[in-house]
């Protein structure tokens, strides 16, 4: 008898690597949007991709505390681990099997030309590319795959890797299909937020180590200081035009978000106050929004446990999933004995 398990309508995966706190970025790119999923209904998993720490550096430094910390970022920014399952990469194993049949189903050729993976090895912290950092799309298949994902928010420098798992999700489904000619996988879909990519402070792609974020447990004065050095430009005239314009125009859209308007009245408004006006005007709009956030961020930081108890229960929750989908895996290609 064929193993298959029921998904429901919307069943969605995103994660982040502990690598450091979270930051603007990731809020209204993807974390706004998982809380956006889970309050109207759809099964959450949300990854801690511990493993994946070591893509592009030598060591994991600090582990268990940055996924203390980013459990702790969730929480704070409205996740509930009683309606979304949160748990470590490395408690799931059936989920990191599932990458050794993927993996022959990616060319090395498809693999080189991913462009993300491209951009994280030029920033790589490493002297030469692992073969864990090549392999990253395909380990993030696994991830998505295990769960049988639907919907995968993303900001938009990560769709080059979701169309990979689609790839990996296509191709096993023509390989190893049901006996009444059904797939196991669904192809994941892309979600992407209003906001995909803000930049960072150098007038780069906001990131945790490049240095150039404001994260979300920053107190006001660290927020205030590090958008006073933001880049801008030297028109004293505030507009809202992020192909010429990228720098004053990422800071205007931040304020956009966190004050719910639209980008072009936030700047029509600022007029000719220049770039002291535009930073005041967004270092006000970041604080005001965030402190619930970090409000409740402090009070959760000082039970260390329930942080580490969330990571527990989440990873029964989500073995048991993966484990249905490997055995579903196996039994296809036959390796059921």
């Amino acid at each position: 008898m064929t193993t298959t398990s029921t998904v429901p309508a919307e069943r969605v995966l995103t994660g982040d690597r502990p690598t450091g706190p979270l930051h603007l970025g990731h809020y209204f790119g993807t974390l706004q949007n998982r809380v956006r999923l889970q309050d109207r209904g759809a099964e959450m998993f949300v990854l801690v991709a511990d493993y994946q720490v070591i893509t592009d550096r030598d060591v994991a430094d600090r582990l268990a505390e940055h996924t203390e910390n980013l459990v702790l970022d969730y929480l704070a920014a409205g996740l509930d681990p009683e309606r979304t399952t949160i748990f470590a990469h490395s408690a799931v194993p059936a989920l990191n099997q599932l990458m050794l049949p993927f993996l022959s189903l990616v060319s090395v050729a498809e693999l080189s030309r991913n462009p993300t993976v491209k951009d994280e090895i030029a920033h790589s912290r490493q002297t030469g590319v692992s073969g864990l950092m090549f392999t990253y799309p395909v380990h993030q298949a696994a991830d998505l795959l295990s769960c049988k994902a639907t919907l995968v928010p993303v900001g938009q420098d990560q769709v080059p890797h979701l169309e990979v798992a689609r790839t990996v999700a296509r191709r096993f489904n023509e390989r190893y299909p049901h006996a009444d000619g059904t797939g196991v996988f669904p192809a994941p879909q892309p979600l992407l937020s209003e906001a995909p990519m803000l930049l960072g402070t150098d007038g780069g792609k906001m990131s945790k180590s490049r240095g150039n974020a404001i994260s979300l447990g920053a107190t006001e004065d660290e927020t205030a200081r590090l958008i006073r050095g933001a880049k801008t430009d030297a028109d004293r005239r505030i507009t809202y035009d992020p192909a010429t314009r990228p720098e004053v125009s990422s800071l205007v859209l931040l304020t956009a978000l966190c004050q719910e308007r639209d980008p072009e009245t936030v700047a029509e408004e600022l007029g000719d106050g220049g770039a002291a006006a535009l930073k005041r005007t967004t270092t006000e709009a970041v604080n005001e929004y965030l402190r619930p956030l970090r409000t409740r961020r402090a009070e959760l930081a000082a039970d260390r446990a329930h942080l580490r108890q969330v990571l527990r229960d989440g990873a029964v929750r989500a073995g048991v999933v993966a484990e249905a989908t490997l055995a579903e895996v196996r039994e296809v290609m036959g390796a059921v004995v």
